[in-house]
């Protein structure tokens, strides 16, 4: 770190000397030379070679893109003699490796990301500044990796993070989407689905690994021929492997993010050329590959469609044997040893941690290899696949959970039914023994859905089959063990743990807000990036003015840069020393961006009602992607924009009280919005919220939270003290009691005017006045249908939302909140995540990779 501020540093006097060396310094691509990168000059010719050699272009005819993949080369130069010396040393030790296993990676940028992480950001800067270009221009080149929907891929990206900062030996796998979630624009107020083709350009960061290829069988039938089960009439589809280094911060370890793609398992029919069919022989081929064509786009919304589940199964078959591949490879004499000798040590070698329940088939697919072509025996493969796998849930939210139904697992995984089967049976034999006198709890813990359309129920099928589970938030894993899982906790208590999501610092402080970087960094020294816990010693200096004062400033350009990118993309000029209040996360009923925007037009209403009243401005920010058939969120990003026009356009509004929706809110945009808020609305209903880890990136570059109990708001009010964070509305038991009451919505909007006109605004056109209509039935199923309870926080929320208000005026006494945020965040890095699963979970210890001379 130090490093790179002396270089920013430099970089700032140099831009000061005269005018004259820029055209020299412009013509400074040079040929020569490939010296391991230690220097500007050294990034100069690396950058050059590669401008030449790998891209084929120079300084005459070089774009931005070429800029960008000729810095990316080389950083990747510098990355694979660690990546190789990292798989190198856990095969010599051969320790015990962590597999995370998740349908969803939102990577978002790698380039900015690896410097940082090896340490280069400085020498690269100071070098293209050298040659003439911008960093952040080049950087901007790169598309977002957004393999994922929402805070499930952003945690698996950050844990993967922190598994190589920390030295512990594990694989990320998942599924190479051709196309990532949807791009969202914004056209005459509605949310349009445009598709993400990120792989257009090619990827710098991913090596090809087709010699590991895998065919993976699906659909047939089975048949048993001597008392064994073969799984025959199958067709086959081939899996082809893709790396991308995974780099700790300041470390040695390079691990491995490996992704499948799916292709064809055979050439062209020629039956098809015969009759001149030629684009028959391609649609042949395209159904195999349409498997990783792109990312089903639901949150928290269980589609269960033929395929996704082809995509789920695809995954876990192709890793498994890449595993299974991976764990022969380190036992001796591997082919002379007895099936029950060879995989007797499997659970001391291998952890598999499910992401949510998408991997979940990997659990009788394990089962399937090990007792169909393996031949151990059923209690063999079960012990094995017990001491195995660990299952997260992400969710309670019932629409969310995935429940298979039987007759499309019967036609796509024939074997994989019978196998649940027999899970389900010998899971029910030991319900039957526990509890002996509770024959209803049979049917309540059954794996297999009786009622309506036979299901599997696939997070009963992940409890049973796993020795641990957790949830990602203290009040999350409470609800599980006292709702969801309530019957299973009861019969094996001792496999349910927490473990309380976190964030990466080093992308989300580090990386995306340098500035409050360099202020912490010159307060406590440089170490604080993988010792969070570290940020408690600025609390000692809440008193000192000058620091706060830093604090302010830091807040305040990172609001610029923010106001900068919305003139530049929206045309709204804004005002920095408005609050920045903003909710960005995906639209969702349960997220309640609805009692934000209720929020937003009361405001609007006091101004209209008493324009030369005191009023403390405020800028409301929205961003978030709604799932392309969730009919009620789109409606709700529509609402946020048709107000938007109207409140931004209002001449008695003027700056007092701006609305923006941020569109196709992604990670590379999170890296602006995050550092730039004074206010973060973590606003779900309690009891909803698994966790959340937005809440965890505001907090950590110094904006305040107004939020519920709910999710990880419940733990950082307690790291922060409840006088540093906005708590508002009913708590878990509170929602519980209003239901068994009966939730009568109409008693709120005959007592709540303010709300009542609102409503009355919304239902009757005000904020769409060329569709006076177009919101009428959202206003009246909210009314009827208000199933997260908006209404009834309405009011706790506006009184939190004045109090707010009141101490934004007080600067100082705000950035003093401000710093008891930012040092109260230790607890939430993934650092600290990874280290308790990695003890109380996986049982994998950490290693120290050596690099050996080069010339070794």
């Amino acid at each position: 770190l130090q490093h790179y501020f002396i270089q920013l540093n430099l970089r700032k006097v140099l831009a000061m000397s005269s005018a004259d060396d820029d055209a020299q310094k412009r013509k400074m691509i040079s040929l020569s030379g490939l010296p391991e990168i230690e220097s500007a000059k050294e990034v100069i010719s690396d950058f050059n070679r590669h401008l030449h050699f790998t891209c084929g272009k120079d300084r005459n005819v070089a774009t931005n893109k070429d800029f960008y993949f000729a810095l990316s080369n080389t950083i990747m130069d510098k990355l694979v003699g660690k990546w190789i010396r990292t798989q190198q040393g856990y095969a010599k030790q051969n320790v015990k490796r962590v597999y995370y296993l998740s349908l969803e990676f939102m990577m978002g940028r790698t380039l900015s990301n690896t410097m940082i992480n090896l340490m280069l950001e400085g020498a690269c800067d100071e070098a293209l500044y050298q040659l003439g270009l911008d960093i952040e221009d080049i950087a901007s080149e790169e598309p977002d990796a957004g393999l994922g929907n929402g805070g499930l891929g952003r945690l698996a990206a950050c844990f993967l993070d922190s598994l190589a900062t920390l030295g512990y030996p594990a694989y990320g796998y998942g599924i190479r989407y051709e196309y990532g979630l949807f791009k969202q624009a914004i056209v005459n107020c509605n949310q349009i689905e445009r598709p993400d083709c990120w792989l257009t350009h090619g990827n710098p960061w991913e090596k090809a690994r087709p010699e590991y290829t895998i065919p993976i069988k699906m659909y047939g039938k089975t048949m048993t021929i001597n008392g064994k089960v073969h799984w025959i009439d199958t067709k086959t589809v081939v899996a082809i492997p893709y790396d991308s280094p995974i780099p700790g911060y300041d470390t040695n370890t390079v691990n491995t993010m490996r992704l499948w793609s799916a292709k064809s398992s055979k050439d062209f029919d020629l039956s098809y050329f015969n009759h001149g069919n030629y684009i028959d022989a391609v649609l042949d081929r395209n159904v195999a590959e349409n498997i990783s064509r792109v990312l089903y786009p639901n949150d928290n919304f269980f589609e269960g469609k033929e395929l996704r589940l082809k995509q789920e199964y695809f995954m876990v078959a192709a890793t498994l044997v890449d595993i299974m591949r991976r764990y022969k490879a380190g036992i001796p004499n591997a082919n002379v040893l007895s099936k029950s000798e060879l995989y007797k040590e499997f659970p001391n070698k291998v952890a598999i941690q499910l992401n949510d329940t998408h991997p979940s088939l990997a659990i009788p697919e394990l089962m399937r290899v090990l007792v169909d072509e393996e031949e151990l025996s059923w209690d063999e493969a079960w012990k094995i696949c017990k001491g195995t796998f660990a299952y997260t849930n992400h969710t309670i939210l019932p629409e969310a959970l995935e429940r298979w139904p039987v007759t499309m697992l019967e036609y796509v995984l024939p074997r994989h039914l019978e196998i649940i089967y027999l899970i389900n049976y010998y899971h029910l034999e030991a319900v039957r023994a526990h509890f002996p006198d509770n024959h209803d709890k049979c049917r309540q813990m059954s794996i297999v859905e009786e009622e309506g359309e036979k299901r599997i129920n696939m997070a009963y099928l992940s409890v049973v089959s796993s020795h641990a589970v957790n949830g990602v938030a203290a009040i999350h894993s409470g609800l599980l063990i006292t709702s969801l899982f309530k019957n299973f906790y009861e019969m094996t208590p001792e496999k349910f743990q927490n473990k309380t999501n976190g964030i990466t610092p080093r992308r989300w402080i580090v990386l995306c807000n340098p500035s409050l970087t360099q202020v912490i960094t010159e307060k406590i020294g440089k170490d604080w990036p993988t010792h969070l816990s570290q940020l408690t010693q600025l609390k000692q200096f809440v008193s000192d003015k000058a620091f706060l004062q830093q604090i302010f400033k830091t807040k305040q350009e990172n609001k610029g840069r923010l106001a900068q990118y919305v003139a530049d993309t929206y045309g709204i000029k804004l005002n920095v020393g408005s609050m920045f209040d903003i909710q960005v996360k995906r639209i969702h009923e349960y997220k309640r961006q609805t009692l934000n925007l209720l929020h937003v037009i009361t405001l609007y209403n006091r101004i209209k009602s008493n324009p030369n009243a005191a009023f403390v401005p405020r800028t409301v920010f929205f961003g978030g992607k709604a799932a392309p058939g969730y009919h009620t969120a789109k409606s709700i990003i529509s609402l946020i924009c048709h107000a938007a026009n109207i409140i931004n356009n209002d001449p008695i509004v003027g700056d007092k009280l701006k609305l923006v929706f941020l569109s196709n809110y992604r990670c590379s945009l999170a890296e602006i919005i995050m550092p730039a808020a004074d206010l973060s609305e973590q606003v779900s209903l309690a009891g909803t919220e698994a966790s959340g880890t937005g809440n965890m990136k505001f907090m950590a570059n110094g904006a305040l939270t107004i939020g519920t109990l709910d999710g990880a708001n419940v733990e950082m009010a307690e790291e922060m003290g409840m006088d540093n964070i906005f708590i508002f509305g009913m708590k878990v038991e509170d929602v519980d009691n209003l239901r068994r009451s009966g939730y009568d919505t109409r008693r709120y909007l005959n007592r709540l005017p303010e709300l009542k006109r609102c409503i009355d605004q919304i239902e009757s056109g005000y904020f769409s006045p060329q569709e006076p209509h177009k919101f009428t039935d959202f206003a009246r199923n909210l009314v009827d249908n208000d199933r997260f309870c908006v209404f009834a926080d309405y009011e706790d929320y506006i009184r939190c939302q004045n109090e707010v208000s009141e101490l934004y005026m007080d600067w100082m006494k705000w950035t003093e909140k401000c710093l008891h945020n930012i040092a109260s965040s230790g607890k939430f890095s993934s650092d600290r995540t990874i280290h308790e699963y990695a003890k109380e979970i996986w049982d994998v210890k950490q290693v120290e990779i050596d690099l050996n001379p080069p010339k070794e």
